[in-house]
């Protein structure tokens, strides 16, 4: 009983400022409701006792990640307060598209067989998180490195045009 209070109450605290970021207007309301977010998501880590992936979470996305998000919305008019008002006419054909993914995963996840509610938990340690960092996710572990570095130098190509 206590497991699924922590589990509904990390739900909470991950998915409302969650739901901040993707409506707020202000973009710096809505880059700092993702600490508690990437936290919230630290703690169902802790849940399904991955502490060494919840502690990289902490460490990568709740303070570098962003902080840099910061940063590139201070380099650019991002931070300025100034508010523009932006029409998007795409929103039906967004909220179709969201309603038909819904539907998608849905499906799938009620077809699927979870080793989880099996019992069958995959052992989270360090050495296997490094191993899988290392092999079968390396590509997108550098590419990820990448989109943060292009969206920095991004930020401070167009942060020195606009001197």
């Amino acid at each position: 009983m206590g497991e699924l209070a922590a589990f509904m109450i990390l739900s909470l605290v991950t998915l409302i400022p969650a739901v901040v970021v993707v409506t707020s207007s202000n973009i710096v309301r809505a880059a700092l409701s993702l600490v508690p977010t990437f936290l919230g998501v630290t703690g169902l880590y802790v849940m399904l006792q991955a502490e060494f992936v919840a502690g990289i979470q902490v460490l990568i996305y709740a303070g570098a990640i962003t902080v840099l998000i910061l940063f590139v919305i201070m380099l650019t008019a991002g931070g300025t307060g100034v508010r523009t008002r932006q029409v998007n006419e795409q929103v039906p054909l967004g909220a179709m598209a969201a309603v038909w993914l819904a539907f998608v995963l849905i499906v799938i996840f009620s077809r699927t067989v979870w080793p989880v509610l099996a019992g069958a938990l995959p052992a989270y340690n360090v050495i296997a998180v490094g191993n899988a960092f290392l092999t079968d996710y390396v590509l997108i572990f550098e590419v990820t490195s990448l989109v943060l570095l292009v969206s920095l130098v991004g930020a401070i190509v167009i942060a020195r045009r606009e001197e």
